[in-house]
C-alpha cells in the first residue's frame, strides 16, 4: 500500500530501544513522505508538562506506563503520519495488539552503539546505574516484543539517519514525496542485507 492510499492508522510506526534514533529518523521519514511526525513520549511530556524522567521519579514507572498506553492508543487512532513510540511501549500487551497489522518498523542497534548514542549523563530514568548493563538487560526483556510487532527490522548501526530513513522506505515499499531528494547514489550496496521481513 502506498502512502497516498487511505489507511487506518499511521503510515509508519517506529519501535526500538532508547538511543536508536526513532525521533530523528521519524522526522526525516515524515519529511520525505510529505506527512506529519508524532512521538508518543513527546505527547506525554506535553500533557504532563514535565520530562519523562520526572514522571518516573515522582510517580513511578507503573504510572508512566499507564500514561504511555493511553498516549499510544490516542496517537494510533488520530495520527495518519509517522509515529515513534517510546522504548518500553511494546511491554504492554494491549499496545502490542493495537499494533497488529500496522506498518511497524523495529529500528535495531547493538549495545555499544546505543550507549554511545544515549550518553552516560542524559536523563534516562532506566539507565541511571551502569548504563551498558542496564541497556542490555532492557533489550533482553524487550527484543522479542519488538520483533513480534514489527513488519520489518532495520539495523541502524554504522548508518546515518538519512540512510536509515531510506532503508525504512525501501523495506516498506513506500514512495518518497516527489519534491524530496532521492537516496544517494551507491547507497543500495550499503543498505542491502541489513533489513529483514518478520
Amino acid at each position: 500500500m502506498s502512502a497516498q492510499e487511505p489507511a487506518a492508522g499511521p503510515v509508519v510506526v517506529l519501535v526500538g530501544p532508547m538511543g536508536v534514533g526513532k525521533t530523528t529518523v521519524g522526522e526525516l521519514l515524515a519529511e520525505r513522505l510529505g506527512t506529519g511526525f508524532r512521538d508518543s513520549d513527546a505527547d506525554i511530556v506535553a500533557a504532563q508538562d514535565k520530562p519523562v524522567s520526572d514522571i518516573f521519579i515522582e510517580s513511578g514507572e507503573e504510572y508512566f506506563r499507564e500514561l504511555e498506553r493511553a498516549a499510544v492508543r490516542t496517537a494510533v487512532a488520530e495520527h495518519p503520519g509517522v509515529l515513534a513510540l517510546g522504548g518500553g511501549a511494546v511491554l504492554d500487551a494491549s499496545t502490542r495488539e493495537l499494533l497488529t497489522g500496522l506498518p511497524v518498523v523495529y529500528l535495531s542497534v547493538e549495545v555499544g552503539e546505543a550507549v554511545k548514542r544515549v550518553g552516560l549523563n542524559t536523563a534516562r530514568p532506566l539507565l541511571v546505574v551502569n548504563p551498558r548493563k542496564q541497556w542490555k538487560e532492557l533489550m533482553d526483556a524487550r527484543r522479542h516484543h519488538y520483533t513480534d510487532v514489527a513488519r520489518v527490522v532495520v539495523a541502524t548501526d554504522d548508518r546515518t539517519p538519512e540512510e536509515v530513513a531510506d532503508a525504512v522506505l525501501d523495506a516498506l515499499g513506500l514512495k518518497q514525496n516527489p519534491g524530496e531528494e532521492p537516496g544517494h547514489p551507491g547507497e543500495e550496496s550499503r543498505t542491502s542485507g541489513k533489513e529483514k521481513q518478520v
